[in-house]
């Protein structure tokens, strides 16, 4: 059994990975570490976990879990790491967005490497260290890889997602709070939001020409997932797209090009990605929806543990969509 502990448990993405770890055949939780509920139960978090775990969690680490996963918020992982030096057989994989940029991936000699498993899938395997990407980063990237490898992201790329509240964190703000966003919907962060630095090297990792990528992300009125359309000019015909879609994602477990339209909730409470392409005149539109907890966190985590360690890549992910 994999022995892993958790840095972090108390917030939406822990929960969401105690969850996963709870029911995979191959691993069992060590700790659960929280500052802030030391000595409490799990379920006094995570009620939805109630009869599933007797689990408390600690004010302590054990410093030699055979996987840690830090689910602190941005900036508290190097910090962390730098205070609590796990033993050097420990893999960790960082769901914060402190090592995913090529500047930011090595912490006194520890080198991570981006766990987008379509991408990098065998670098992942072969990687003690791991940076678990954003949500939006997720979606936006699966949306458009295929095209960039392709040379065929040359002109301006127009992108609007809309994501849940839990994104946000499970901390209240004036923007998270239900009064303010039940039937509501506002954009924030415009053309700047912090995930198009990781978004923007993977796209550039082929070595084809990448237009301008203008971003407008939205809060959405609903908890979880994220629906993303991206269009840019495209003159080529739909079906030589969509079999290179196809082509580019036939190794990918968790990644289905539709040959429908799809909505979000197909998606929701599963670590799948799905994604349709449509064409109108001389503009392709691409949709990808992905839920962010899982596929854009924690369930991506696990399928990149399960790499790490050689376990079947859907251990612990076959998951049920929340479909109606």
């Amino acid at each position: 059994m994999i022995k892993a502990g958790i840095i972090g448990g108390s917030g939406y993405t822990g929960g969401e990975l105690i969850r996963i770890l709870l029911n995979h055949l191959e691993t069992e939780i060590d700790f659960v570490y929280s500052t802030t509920r030391a000595g409490k139960k799990i379920t006094t978090a995570h009620p939805d976990l109630l009869g599933l775990t007797t689990i408390a969690f600690t004010g302590t680490v054990n410093l030699k879990v055979d996987v840690v996963f830090l689910c602190l918020g941005h900036g508290n992982s190097t910090k962390f790491l730098k205070e609590n030096k796990f033993s050097s057989d420990t893999k960790i994989i960082d769901l914060s967005n402190d090592f995913r940029l090529h500047a930011d991936a090595i912490l006194e000699g520890k080198e991570f490497v981006y766990g987008l498993p379509e991408t990098n899938k065998e670098k992942i395997k072969s990687a003690n260290y791991i940076a678990n990407p954003g949500c939006f980063a997720t979606a936006i990237q699966l949306a458009l890889l295929p095209l960039a490898k392709a040379g065929l992201l040359k002109k301006e790329i127009h992108i609007n997602a809309v994501t849940g509240s839990t994104g946000a964190g499970v901390s209240p703000s004036d923007t998270t709070h239900f009064s303010w966003r039940n039937n509501n919907v506002s954009w924030y962060k415009p053309f700047t939001h912090q995930h198009l630095g990781e978004v923007g090297e993977s796209l550039a990792s082929f070595n084809t020409p990448v237009g301008e990528l203008l971003f407008l992300p939205t809060r959405g009125n609903f908890p979880r997932g994220i629906l993303a359309t991206a269009y840019t000019v495209f003159d080529g015909e739909l079906d030589e797209v969509i079999a290179l879609y196809k082509d580019f994602y036939k190794n990918a477990l968790f990644t289905q090009v539709a040959d429908e339209e799809i909505h979000l909730k197909q998606v929701v409470n599963t670590n799948q990605c799905h994604i349709h392409l449509h064409k109108h005149n001389n503009r392709l539109l691409i949709t990808s929806a992905i839920d962010n907890l899982l596929k854009g966190a924690s369930g991506q985590a696990v399928q990149n543990m399960n790499l790490m360690f050689g376990l079947e890549e859907r251990s612990g992910l076959n998951l049920k969509a929340a479909a109606f």
